[in-house]
């Protein structure tokens, strides 16, 4: 079944969610704790700004018309200036062109891959380059297109991230490539990208002629200096934003994962197609929403707060952590990436702390794919999501160091 490509392998289940997958693992199973801890989700449960319902009300009028597709010039000059100011770009950004409002990076995300296939002809079938493990809307989005993906492991040897250097030895692959995908932080492992590693797959990328597709919907939880942005090292080139999309929203940022609120900047012509697309066959971000980001994207004092909150979690990790499990306090985002080779590789350890201590986490293998060698370089990890509060994530870990003690 997982040889299966295009709208075939979507339809017959050749990909499958990997929280579908641990609840398939752990379905029947009584937990060994009588409280129960969920560490799977990425759901952020620190607190909103609180001005946001009022927001909402608001505008409530807006209800009561179609929006534009490309949202109102109030939330793109907002996104537009934010930008600006987040990565200090002296020329600023074109808010008309170069900003496109998204319901959620998710949707982007999976809507850019069409543009990017047909933007180009290929020497055979095209291929999107992903990172491994992956955010799983990147290869829904590959099958859509009818794409060969192409699994780049990010391993420690490589800093968590994909060797480039690597990938630059093979042109064949490069030339029929639509998109890489690149995630920084990067989810599960936390890694950042440096701007000279930025800079080398941009490079990549207009050199053969594919989209550079950043996810960083993750680059405001960090614990030393703020992660470098695509955006940032484009525009330091005289190409400027030429082959390179940014996605980014207000899930992670600002605790509002149920507001579906995102952005995609960048490369005005691509986005400018990506626009009537998304006009054919997306919805439009619905006014209220719009009004809510607008005021949440010029407002910074909230971040600060939840930084500051999952730097707390960090320092429990550290404490609880040391030593076991390969970890490391991660750059940015909030998973830890634990090595489980002890317990027998991570399915086996996601049941076992399960059975035995009743927190649940995804194994790794389920958030990774095998390579074209055979390799899953997820096999002997489970993600655990920090979102609970300091104390809760200090009793889940608590609990799983115990039953390897």
């Amino acid at each position: 079944m997982t040889d299966m490509r295009g709208l075939e392998a979507l339809t017959k289940g050749a990909i499958l969610s990997s929280f579908t997958r641990t609840a398939r693992l752990l379905e029947g199973i009584p937990p060994g704790h009588p409280k129960t801890i969920e560490m799977t989700s990425g759901d952020p449960k620190e607190a909103m700004p609180a001005f946001v319902p009022d927001k909402l009300v608001e505008a409530k009028a807006l209800l009561g018309t179609y929006p534009r597709i490309r949202g109102s010039d109030e939330l793109r000059k907002a996104i537009a200036a934010w930008i600006g100011r987040r990565y200090s770009l002296k020329q600023g950004i074109d808010f008309e062109h170069e900003v496109l409002p998204v319901n959620g990076s998710r949707e982007g995300l999976f809507f850019a891959t069409l543009p990017a296939v047909g933007r180009k002809r290929f020497p055979g079938t095209p291929v999107i380059l992903l990172p491994n493990p992956f955010y799983q809307a990147y290869l829904g989005g590959t099958y859509a297109t009818g794409c060969e993906p192409v699994y780049l492991n990010a391993t420690a040897e490589s800093g968590y991230m994909p060797d480039l250097d690597a990938l630059a030895r093979e042109p064949e692959i490069l030339r029929r490539a639509a998109a890489l995908f690149l995630c920084s932080p990067a989810n599960p492992q936390g890694s950042v990208a440096s701007a000279a590693y930025i800079a080398k797959a941009l490079s990549l990328a207009r050199e053969y002629d594919f989209m550079l597709f950043c996810d960083e919907c993750y680059s405001e939880i960090y614990v030393g200096d703020p992660p470098t942005g695509g955006l940032e090292v484009g525009a330091a080139t005289p190409e400027r934003f030429r082959n390179l999309i940014v996605f980014n929203s207000l899930s992670k940022r600002s605790n509002l994962p149920g507001m579906r609120s995102g952005f995609a900047a960048g490369d005005g012509a691509f986005l400018d197609a990506l626009a009537e697309i998304r006009n054919l066959t997306a919805p439009q971000m619905p006014g209220p929403v719009q009004h809510a980001s607008t005021a949440v994207w010029s407002e910074e004092q909230h971040v600060a707060v939840i930084r500051q909150a999952y730097r707390a979690k960090f320092d429990v990790c550290d404490q609880v952590l040391k030593g076991r499990f390969g970890y490391r306090r991660p750059a940015g985002g909030f998973f830890l990436w634990l090595d489980m080779k002890e317990l027998g590789g991570g399915e086996a350890a996601a049941l076992a702390i399960w059975k035995r201590c009743g927190v649940k986490v995804i194994p790794g293998v389920y958030l990774a794919h095998e390579d074209r060698h055979g390799i899953n370089p997820g096999r002997d990890f489970i993600r655990v999501a920090l979102v609970h509060d300091a104390a809760t994530v200090r009793e889940a870990l608590e609990r799983i160091v115990k039953i390897t003690s």
